[in-house]
C-alpha cells in the first residue's frame, strides 16, 4: 500500500472544518443568489422542496446550494437524528458499499467520509477499516448536514401534493397532527427505497393477527422473541440481517425460507460500480436499459458474506431454498405455514419480501399517480423479456422527471417539475436514487436540470434585469495624478 502524505491528514475535526470553510470559499464564485423570489397566497414560495433528509436529500440540498439556489428546504418525517434507515430498521452491522465511496460530498474531498473519518479517528483507523459501520455512516451524515448548514425541517410528513398555476402546495403533518402548508416551484422526491410504493407482504398474511409478524422495515422488539421459533421469508440481505439479529437475541430457532433454488452468489452492484455505467446509462435506448435491468434483477443481490456467516455460525439456524410459503393458519397460538416442501410451525414471522412500486400508495405521489407514465406504457419487450415488475416502474426523462401517460395530459407541466430521486428511478436512470454508489453522478445531473428549469422559466425576468442593469465600472476618464 502506498504511503499517504501525512500533511493531507487533519489531526482533528476542527482542523478539517477550517479547511472546508476555506475550500468552499475558494470555490464560491459566482456567488449571486440568482433565482427569482415568488409569492403565493401571501406566502414565500420555495424554489425547491426536497422530501427526505437522508443521504440523497442532503446531497441534493448541498448541490443546490453550491449552484447558488438557496431558496430551498429539506423535509423529513422522522425526528431529527432518525432520518434514513441507519438507526431504525437497518439491522446490518456495516454498509455493503466499499469504503472508498463517492458520496454526498460531490467532489469536495474534505467533505468526504474518508476525510471525516481520518480527522475523527486517525489515519491508522482508516487503514484498518474494512466496511463502514452503519451507525458511523449516520454520524457522518449528521455532521455533513451540520457543517454545510443544510436547511432541514424534521418531523414533517408530507400527506398531500397539489398544483395550481405553476406552484405546488404541500401539506405536512407533525407527530402531534399539526398541519403546515408549504409552497414550492419544484419538488424532489428523495424518500428512499420505498419512495415510489410500499413495503410488500404476501396477501395470505392478512388472515394472521399483526402481533404475530413484522416486515423487516418495521420496528421489532427482539427481546420479546427470546426462546421462540422464528420463520423468516426472503433471501435478500435484509432477511439475513433480521435473522442474524434474532439469533443474537437468543431466540429458540430461525428458519429462513426463499423461493429461489439457490442463494444468489453474484452481486451485480459490484459490476455497476464503474463510471461508464453510473454516468451514462440513462442515455441508452429503452431495449438496452431493459436488458441491463432484466439481468440485474435476475441475479439479485446475495447477502454479504459476513452477513451469511453471522447467521450460519448459529446451530439453531437453517435456510431452505426452493421453499415458497403458500398459506398461513393460526392454531393455538402457533403459526402453521403450508410451504411447497411441507408444513412448518413458528411462533413469529419476519417478512423480508422487499417492496412494490405503486405511486397510489404514497401521499407524496397519490394525487397525480394516474397521470404518470410507467415503463409498461412506453416499452413493450419481446415475449422472453417480459417482466411485470420492471414494467411497473415510472418511465422518467434523462433528468429524473416524471412524464405523462398521454402527451396531452393537463398535468404534463406539473410532472416535469417533480424529480424522482428514489429507488423507483432504477430502470430509467440506473444506480443513483437510494444508492450511495451512483449518488455522485445522479445528483450532478439532477441539480443542473433543476437550475436549467428555474432559469428558463424566469428568462424574461433575467433579460429585463440585464436591460435594467446600470452599475458603472468605468467611472473616471482622467488618469490618476
Amino acid at each position: 500500500m502506498s504511503k499517504i502524505n501525512s500533511s493531507l491528514i487533519f489531526s482533528s475535526l476542527a482542523e478539517l472544518e477550517k479547511a472546508i470553510t476555506y475550500d468552499l470559499d475558494c470555490m464560491s464564485f459566482p456567488n449571486k443568489n440568482w433565482s427569482v423570489q415568488k409569492k403565493y397566497n401571501d406566502q414565500n414560495v420555495l424554489d425547491v422542496a426536497i422530501l427526505g433528509a437522508g443521504q440523497a436529500g442532503l446531497a441534493i440540498g448541498f448541490g443546490l446550494l453550491r449552484h447558488n439556489i438557496h431558496n430551498i428546504r429539506i423535509f423529513d418525517k422522522a425526528i431529527r437524528g432518525k432520518e434514513g434507515p441507519w438507526t431504525t430498521f437497518a439491522r446490518m452491522i456495516t454498509l455493503r458499499t466499499p469504503k472508498y465511496l463517492k458520496g454526498p460530498e460531490l467532489g469536495y474531498s474534505n467533505l468526504s467520509f474518508r476525510s471525516w473519518y481520518e480527522a475523527s479517528f486517525g489515519q491508522e483507523a482508516w487503514q484498518m477499516l474494512d466496511k463502514i459501520p452503519k451507525e458511523t455512516w449516520k454520524e457522518y451524515l449528521d455532521w455533513f448536514r451540520d457543517i454545510n448548514k443544510l436547511p432541514v425541517e424534521s418531523d414533517r410528513h408530507c400527506i398531500n401534493v397539489q398544483w395550481d398555476s405553476g406552484i405546488f402546495s404541500l401539506l405536512f403533518k407533525d407527530h402531534l397532527d399539526r398541519e403546515y402548508t408549504i409552497y414550492a416551484r419544484k419538488i424532489v422526491l428523495a424518500t428512499g427505497i420505498d419512495g415510489n410504493g410500499k413495503w410488500f407482504s404476501p396477501d395470505f398474511l392478512k388472515t394472521l393477527p399483526k402481533e404475530y409478524y413484522a416486515h423487516t422495515s418495521e420496528p421489532i422488539d427482539f427481546s420479546k422473541l427470546k426462546g421462540k421459533r422464528i420463520g423468516v421469508l426472503g433471501g435478500g440481505a435484509s432477511a439475513f440481517d433480521n435473522a442474524a439479529t434474532a439469533l443474537e437475541q437468543d431466540v429458540g430457532r430461525v428458519d429462513l425460507c426463499l423461493r429461489r433454488k439457490t442463494i444468489p452468489s453474484v452481486n451485480p452492484h459490484r459490476w455497476m460500480e464503474q463510471t461508464g455505467f453510473l454516468c451514462h446509462y440513462p442515455y441508452l435506448p429503452d431495449d438496452k436499459r431493459w436488458a441491463f435491468m432484466q439481468r440485474i434483477c435476475d441475479l439479485n443481490q446475495p447477502p454479504p458474506q459476513d452477513t451469511f456467516w453471522r447467521c450460519r455460525k448459529h446451530e439453531n439456524f437453517a435456510y431452505h431454498t426452493d421453499c415458497q410459503w403458500k398459506s398461513v393458519e393460526l392454531v393455538n397460538n402457533e403459526i402453521h405455514i403450508e410451504t411447497t416442501t411441507g408444513k412448518m410451525i413458528f411462533d413469529f414471522l419476519i417478512i423480508g419480501t422487499g417492496f412494490t412500486i405503486d405511486l397510489t400508495a404514497r401521499p407524496e405521489t397519490a394525487s397525480y399517480a394516474s397521470s404518470v407514465a410507467l415503463w409498461s406504457d412506453r416499452y413493450t419487450p419481446n415475449a422472453e423479456m417480459e417482466n411485470t415488475v420492471l414494467g411497473s416502474y415510472p418511465y422518467l426523462t434523462e433528468n429524473y422527471q416524471f412524464l405523462p401517460k398521454n402527451k396531452n395530459d393537463p398535468n404534463k407541466e406539473m410532472l416535469s417539475s417533480i424529480y424522482n430521486f428514489t429507488f423507483g428511478s432504477l430502470i430509467s436512470m440506473g444506480l443513483a436514487g437510494a444508492s450511495i454508489s451512483g449518488m455522485y453522478f445522479g445528483v450532478d445531473r439532477l441539480i443542473k436540470s433543476i437550475g436549467k428549469g428555474l432559469f428558463l422559466e424566469d428568462q424574461a425576468h433575467h433579460l429585463q434585469s440585464l436591460l435594467d442593469y446600470d452599475v458603472k465600472e468605468l467611472v473616471d476618464l482622467n488618469p490618476p495624478s
